[in-house]
């Protein structure tokens, strides 16, 4: 029987393919199981729109992931724009870190007396500054002497009458001339030290960070609607330039304020400096290769750039040239125009489609592969049809998702895990200064923990699952740091908490894919965005919780460890994605794994053979066609390695699916 025939004898059918993850997905970086329905047939005035035509000719779309294994999947030009990953990927993370190392105070400070400046630092600390417990400033645990405190007494009358030693029942006052700092394991002042951001002011550096986070946020909003307006290289150019311009204007900054305005500024630039690059590179990257430019991108070029940035603030010991050193690469992305082609998938979606087809056509030409013009032909075709689909998405917004009860709990949830993981993370990367350890080598092992997260969350994330993999990662992080607590502060401590780093960094990872499968793809970029956004406000409370370190080391390690299990503990309420076929319209993600229970677990579950019926279908055909991969990719949508679809995702290498046709 011909393909039109069978259309018009059944209202309700479905076209499944022999791959195993649609197109639109893939973008999105979802999983679904083998036999997931990938495109849905349409029925109108006795026509095909997928599956035939009226002359009873088979046709199919051909989408970017279908026309990427005809240019090349990663041929010469994809290992280019691979390669220029790296300075995008050193940007980010200098941007994200160096604040720690240009606002770093010595632990050993203690109050200036000009009139004892001819005696040894020792002389200096007997005879003017009182024990650390006599001033009630809780210091004792860091320092043997106070650091905010000094007596008050006459120092020139006691060096004429030849005392060297004070006397604890002087009376005591604040520090008066300024501070002096023991610089051995700091080997520079920074503009905290220089600012004499101490005692009173202690809490300013943390203030600093969270204005940075501040910045973050609008800068999120700001370049994101430039990348939607005006495409990603005009974002990715501007956010690179704000973070250059801002970074060497906070080398002239000379009060806390001044020094403020410049990391807001700088925030601006965290961190589409690089996931607009990111975002690029892997659109044009074939479905076989995501895995592993998605995850090196992130494992090596950005693991580097943070273990090397401590040495380079060592090395130069001076916090503007540090600034300098790391803000001033920023500049090279003004060459990006000329380097980085523009998101094809953003040029479809505002209708200049002959434009991302001359760009295709000069991917075929650097990789010197030959596609056919009917497939160009044909790809005009499906993206015109697939902007028409694109309509009907832009009618729904991100209030959406708490209309119904089961999303709302979903999207809540999501919330309050990522914004748990987001504070966690960030409060283990700068509480590297509170371990008792050199902050330089402590900060490096720190950072090289990303390598390995990476790779293991790759091996284990498509066999364990998101849910528990999440729930157990949170978990153990909080283990450690709790475990960190109950040791001497040293290297024990420190390589537990080290460990809580590691584990969090595997939840990092998960967090974000997490939320692009559970969420509606009618809703999936403006939801993840909204996600992605509440991370950075729970940040800015960070680097208060570090500072309570003032109170006791295990302090930030306490608090960290206890919202670790407990965001943790709230994984497990969310309905498991791994194998699923994942939720497109608002409904979709309102039933979405309700026969699920909280103690299913993928990897204990007996796996379907490939003969197995494919699941379902969950909605009708009168919601609409699952879309293609021609949908622009907003920010938020890919921001973490593991975003991509993994290896499950084999590439189309030379012949379109076989289209199959089954009554419902």
């Amino acid at each position: 029987m011909p393909p039109q025939e069978k259309f018009q004898n059944h209202v309700s059918e479905r076209v499944t393919t022999n791959e195993e993850t649609c197109p639109d997905l893939v973008e999105n970086g979802c999983s679904t199981s083998q036999g997931t329905i990938c495109q849905t047939a349409k029925i109108a005035n006795s026509s095909v729109s997928i599956g035939g035509n009226k002359d009873g000719n088979v046709n199919k779309d051909i989408d970017f992931d279908d026309l990427l294994p005809y240019v090349g999947e990663f041929g010469l030009y994809q290992k280019i724009l691979f390669i220029l990953m790296i300075p995008f990927a050193f940007f980010v993370a200098w941007v994200y870190f160096s604040q720690i190392f240009i606002t770093l105070i010595p632990e050993e400070h203690w109050c200036k007396v000009p009139e004892l400046a001819n005696l040894s630092v020792d002389q200096r600390i007997s005879l003017a500054i009182p024990p650390a417990a006599a001033d009630g400033n809780g210091e004792e645990s860091f320092t043997t002497y106070s650091r905010c405190s000094v007596y008050a007494v006459n120092f020139t009358e006691l060096l004429e009458q030849g005392v060297t030693a004070a006397d604890p029942s002087w009376p005591i006052q604040k520090c008066q001339h300024g501070w002096e700092f023991n610089f051995t394991e700091i080997p520079y002042a920074s503009i905290a030290a220089e600012l004499e951001w101490v005692c009173d002011n202690a809490a300013l550096p943390s203030l600093a960070q969270s204005i940075f986070f501040v910045g973050a946020i609008f800068g999120g909003l700001i370049f994101g609607w430039i990348a939607d307006r005006y495409g990603r290289i005009p974002a990715l150019v501007g956010t690179n330039l704000a973070g250059f311009i801002a970074g060497i204007a906070t080398v002239f900054a000379t009060s806390f304020w001044e020094f403020s305005l410049c990391r807001f500024l700088v925030g601006l630039a965290f961190d589409n400096c690089f996931t607009m690059m990111y975002i690029l590179v892997l659109e044009y990257v074939g479905p076989k290769w995501r895995t592993f430019v998605a995850n090196m991108s992130i494992a090596l070029f950005f693991t580097f750039a943070a273990c090397i940035l401590p040495w380079i603030a060592y090395f130069l010991a001076d916090w503007r040239l540090t600034c300098i050193a790391t803000s001033g690469p920023l500049i090279l992305a003004i060459a990006t125009p000329w380097l980085v082609p523009e998101s094809a998938r953003w040029l479809v979606s505002q209708g200049k489609v002959d434009k991302a087809v001359l760009i295709m056509r000069k991917f075929e030409r650097i990789n010197g592969t030959n596609v056919p013009e009917s497939i160009y032909k044909e790809f005009k075709d499906t993206c015109a049809r697939i902007q028409k689909e694109e309509e009907t998405d832009r009618a729904h917004s991100v209030l959406d998702l708490f209309k119904t009860p089961r999303l709302r709990n979903i999207t809540i949830l999501l919330i309050v895990i990522w914004m748990a993981i987001s504070l966690v993370f960030d409060g283990h990367v700068r509480n590297v200064g509170s371990l008792g350890l050199n902050v330089f080598m402590t900060f490096t092992v720190a950072s090289a923990t990303e390598l390995p997260a990476d790779t293991l969350l790759t091996v284990l994330l498509d066999k364990w699952g998101r849910r528990w993999l999440a729930c157990g990662s949170m978990v153990f992080s909080g283990i450690f740091s709790l475990w960190a607590c109950a040791v001497p502060t040293g290297i024990y401590s420190a390589s537990l908490a080290i460990m809580g780093r590691f584990c969090v960094n595997i939840s990092y990872n998960i967090g974000l894919q997490y939320a692009a499968e559970l969420l509606p793809t009618v809703v999936r970029a403006q939801g993840v965005a909204l996600i992605h956004i509440m991370g950075y406000v729970s940040s800015i409370v960070a680097p208060f919780i570090v500072y309570m370190a003032v109170l006791s080391p295990i302090v930030p390690l306490l608090v960290l460890g206890i919202l670790a299990i407990l965001g943790g503990g709230l994984a497990l309420f969310l309905p498991e994605t791994l194998d699923k076929e994942l939720p497109q319209t608002l409904q979709d993600g309102e039933d979405f794994g309700k026969d699920q229970g909280i103690w299913d677990m993928p990897c204990l579950a007996k796996k379907a053979d490939d003969e197995d019926v494919p699941p379902p279908m969950i909605r009708s055909l009168a919601h609409g066609s699952v879309r293609g991969s021609m949908r622009a990719s907003l920010r938020g949508e890919t921001l973490r390695s593991s975003m991509i679809q993994r290896s499950s995702v084999r590439s189309r290498r030379s012949v379109a699916p076989t289209v199959q046709v089954e009554r419902l």
